[in-house]
């Protein structure tokens, strides 16, 4: 059997609030070509189809659009799950129509979760088993207990996300007796030592276990793990069949220079045979960064380049440059035909920044400031969204009381 690996599509993401339908459309244009170029019986979407839990009508009609384009292909299967960044329930809503196409939908955990084990026939045969386990949210896994320390709550998620992954594993040995077919475990989540990138709106899973998700969660009896949330193709634990195979389109400008890729598995039995494939770029991104001349003559390049390039720029100059973005405008505004090719999404001014830091504190000093000012006071100048900031100030809280927490342990 052969499968392509995907995950983190985020379709209707946005990037510094350019709409970006034209770069997903291409990416999945390019998918159901590949699909028919690789001959492709099975398609595994590892979460993060949409961006929000609340798709525009353009993400959803695209999502759909692209499902229905592949009853006339090889491909015989698609597996999805939910991932954090999607609305189980939305997923899960048409899940029974779209059966009908053989598209298997898991948008939320089930209770049993041998309920989430797919069984996969061509020709009245079985051929294949998928443990689709979506993104496992704190409530699907415990009931969270009074007074409880934050050790003892990450230890019992991850007692609970192993023992939950564990329970499909199970099922679908049972399920494949003496078959000669591979179980293939499917999971969204944040495996230890992952690598991320700045900017790839990559969010905390679970707080406190961030990034301590180890390969031993995932059972043996998986012949291969599909894993989504992080955006760099990875191996987990160093293991060539636990991977992420990273997010098709540069979720932002931290991603640049990065070659995407898609995983494509071939099946000797239950043996995995991996090949990358890699994905193209669909909108050509760049980041700038440098003094004025040398920002003005990397812009010129592209310029000269003529093709469509979305650029972030930061300007770590010595002089500061309060115009910095009406300069930059005005350069491109003198190039013919720049503004069209040539667009600008974000202009980063660290001297500038410095020097409103600077202005901010005043004659205070650190140690007239309390933590918490100093840290509300540099959020203030971050070029982060309001959501962003929110997200930040309870986990700078929740850093600050588990220090205060050790704190008192030590000292009793």
């Amino acid at each position: 059997m052969r499968v392509l690996h995907t995950s983190d599509w985020h379709l209707g993401r946005l990037l510094y609030g350019q709409k970006r339908h034209h770069e997903f459309a291409a990416w999945l244009q390019w998918l159901q070509q590949t699909l028919v170029a690789e001959q492709i019986e099975l398609l595994l979407i590892a979460g993060d189809i949409f961006d929000t839990n609340t798709p525009g009508n353009l993400a959803q009609q695209q999502y759909y659009q692209f499902l229905a384009r592949l009853v006339d292909t090889s491909c015989r299967h698609v597996v999805v799950v939910g991932g954090n960044h999607d609305s189980p329930s939305f997923l899960d809503a048409p899940a029974g129509l779209l059966k009908a196409i053989n598209v298997h939908v898991v948008g939320e955990a089930r209770d049993n979760p041998a309920d989430e084990v797919v069984s996969l026939y061509h020709q009245g045969q079985l051929e294949a088993l998928v443990c689709a386990v979506p993104y496992l949210r704190e409530r699907d896994l415990r009931q969270v207990e009074a007074y409880e320390q934050a050790a003892d709550k990450d230890a019992k998620i991850l007692q609970a996300i192993a023992a939950h992954y564990q329970a499909t594993a199970t099922h679908a040995e049972q399920l494949r007796g003496e078959h000669d077919i591979p179980i293939i475990g499917m999971g969204h989540l944040f495996a230890t030592g992952g690598a991320v990138q700045e900017g790839d709106g990559v969010r905390d899973l679970y707080v406190g276990s961030l990034g301590q998700v180890p390969a031993s969660v995932f059972p043996a009896a998986f012949d291969y793990t599909a894993l989504g949330h992080l955006h760099v193709a990875q191996q987990v634990a160093q293991n060539p069949t636990i991977r992420y195979c990273g997010a098709p389109v540069a979720m932002g400008f931290g991603e640049v220079g990065q070659q995407k890729q898609v995983l494509r598995i071939d099946f000797a039995g239950r043996e995995p045979s991996i090949t990358p494939i890699e994905v193209p770029e669909f909108q050509a991104k760049a980041r700038i960064r440098g003094d004025m001349p040398s920002i003005l003559a990397e812009l010129d390049t592209l310029v000269q380049a003529q093709r469509s390039v979305w650029i972030e720029i930061d300007y770590i100059g010595e002089a500061a440059v309060s115009d910095l973005r009406q300069r930059i405008a005005d350069h491109l505004e003198s190039k013919s035909g720049a503004e069209s090719l040539v667009r600008v999404l974000r202009v980063r001014n660290r001297q500038l920044r410095r020097q409103s830091m600077q202005r901010e504190i005043g004659e205070d000093t650190l140690a007239q400031l309390s933590l918490e000012d100093v840290f509300k006071r540099r959020l203030a100048l971050s070029e982060l969204s309001p959501e962003q900031q929110h997200r930040m100030c309870e986990l700078h809280q929740e850093v600050v009381q588990r220090l205060h927490e050790e704190d008192t342990r030590a000292d009793s």
